[in-house]
């Protein structure tokens, strides 16, 4: 039986569990936080279309459960019901395709319709890169192709993990050689609101705005 202990010093209030504070850590008396139960509430995320081959032909999956694992590494959380998880399995190959805004009513249907009743294949141009099994969307502006190095199976879900081979981009997305979010206009997937959304404006710089943060700690220090 784990020991009963009280909350820790840098708690903040919680409706109904009561409110207390500790430490040096600042809370609002107007601050109340109500408890979801276990919601997973890291959305929204981006939408992507999975493809893989299966028995020789290309198949995709619209899929929102993507992560970055390492600067070459992604990360596929797919429901096994998908005949897309086969192809991956089969080959050890997949592709990740980014959608734009433009492509949310394709990219939706991909999403709802299995690739055992619907060639999803005839939506979209294809092309291959240096993996033959991992077929690719002409039509979406930024694409990559993987080798699968992992694969967790888990009770409703298959976790893939997978390493990018090669990273293929519209020249029109580009900024100075690399992916301008801006230009791409990816769509992301919210699933509290079940909707598509789109990107926002920049807030600050990565590695900048923080400075003046520690700036103002230790000028107010001693």
């Amino acid at each position: 039986m784990e020991p009963a202990v009280g909350p820790p010093d840098y708690a903040v209030p919680v409706a109904g569990y009561g409110a207390f504070t500790g430490g040096n850590h600042r809370t609002s008396e107007a601050t109340v936080k109500e408890k979801l139960g276990s919601t997973n509430a890291l959305y929204p995320l981006v939408t992507a279309i999975v493809g893989a081959t299966v028995d020789g032909t290309p198949d995709f999956a619209t899929v929102a459960h993507v992560g970055v694992a390492h600067l070459k590494g992604i990360t596929l959380g797919m429901g096994t019901m998908h005949l897309t998880n086969r192809g991956i399995l089969e080959n050890g190959t997949f592709s990740v395709n980014l959608p734009s805004e433009d492509m949310v009513a394709i990219t939706d249907h991909i999403g709802m319709v299995s690739g055992a009743k619907e060639d999803k294949s005839r939506h979209f141009g294809l092309f291959y890169g240096e993996l033959y099994t991992a077929p690719m969307i002409e039509e979406c502006k930024v694409t990559m192709e993987c080798r699968l190095i992992e694969h967790v199976q888990l009770p409703t879900h298959d976790l893939f993990v997978g390493e990018v081979v090669g990273t293929y981009a519209d020249v029109d997305v580009l900024t100075n050689g690399v992916v301008d979010i801006a230009k791409l206009r990816p769509l992301l997937f919210d699933m509290a609101s079940r909707k598509y959304w789109a990107l926002g404006e920049p807030v600050a710089r990565c590695w900048s705005v923080g400075k003046d943060v520690m700036v103002d700690q230790t000028a107010g220090d001693g």
